[in-house]
């Protein structure tokens, strides 16, 4: 069974959340700060007209943003809309969830992973290495609901980093990165574990993920560990 699109978005808000959003006619529109495309993109619950978009385009131009659409699959007019004003697709994403009960199974070895925050400088370092800078950082100090940043092992060396926070009895994983090195050693499978438990401690009874389509390593991971995989949404972003 799906998780009501309702649910997804209010725990992304409360997971991951902009700089600043605001209401502008039918749009939500965020300012990331830096943060990325999840936190910048402006999105709508109803239909929209030509003069919506042109609207939301002009906000976006007069904050100095790029104009940035996030578009459901159940979204097929404004897609149809956006691609004839020659917007580009980018970065179809997947959510994958999961019972908090069936990713926790028996605890993860011993010295394995430990849980910090604020995150140490290791975990700074890992994500950094993966392209997550300071202002992705940003969206996790924002972070106002129950989180944890979790530092992964692996051959008794600093393997993998993670964020996860939890709201509306969903925890929700952000920010895996593994160092390529020792990557292929269950760094991933065990974070995931970990945050499954942690999860149940704080009161989750789902535990979710998004990783965009063409993450094939990512995507062959969170198949194995059995959990259900919906399509998220799409973005259309101006030249």
């Amino acid at each position: 069974m799906n998780l009501p699109q309702a649910v997804i978005d209010a725990t992304l808000a409360a997971t991951w959340p902009p700089a600043r959003s605001w209401q502008h006619g039918p749009w939500t529109l965020r300012d990331g700060a830096g943060g990325g495309k999840r936190v910048s993109a402006a999105t709508t619950d109803t239909a929209v007209g030509e003069r919506d978009i042109t609207a939301a385009e002009a906000a976006m131009d007069d904050a100095g943003q790029q104009a940035l659409f996030q578009v459901r699959p159940d979204q097929s007019d404004l897609d149809a809309r956006l691609d004839d004003r020659g917007y580009l697709t980018v970065d179809p994403t997947v959510l994958y969830h999961a019972p908090v009960a069936q990713m926790a199974g028996d605890p993860p070895p011993p010295v394995t992973g430990f849980g910090a925050w604020p995150p140490l400088q290791i975990q700074h370092d890992i994500w950094a290495a993966g392209g997550i800078g300071p202002a992705r950082v940003a969206v996790m100090e924002r972070v106002a609901v129950p989180k944890i940043a979790i530092l992964g092992r692996a051959r008794d060396q600093p393997a993998a980093t993670v964020f996860v926070a939890a709201a509306c009895d969903i925890a929700m994983i952000h920010a895996l990165e593994t160092r390529p090195k020792l990557r292929r050693n269950g760094a991933g499978r065990t974070l995931i574990s970990h945050a499954a438990h942690w999860a149940r401690k704080n009161g989750a009874t789902t535990l979710t993920l998004l990783v965009t389509r063409a993450n094939d390593p990512a995507n062959a991971l969170y198949r194995s560990l059995g959990m259900a995989e919906q399509p998220c949404y799409h973005y259309r972003i101006r030249p």
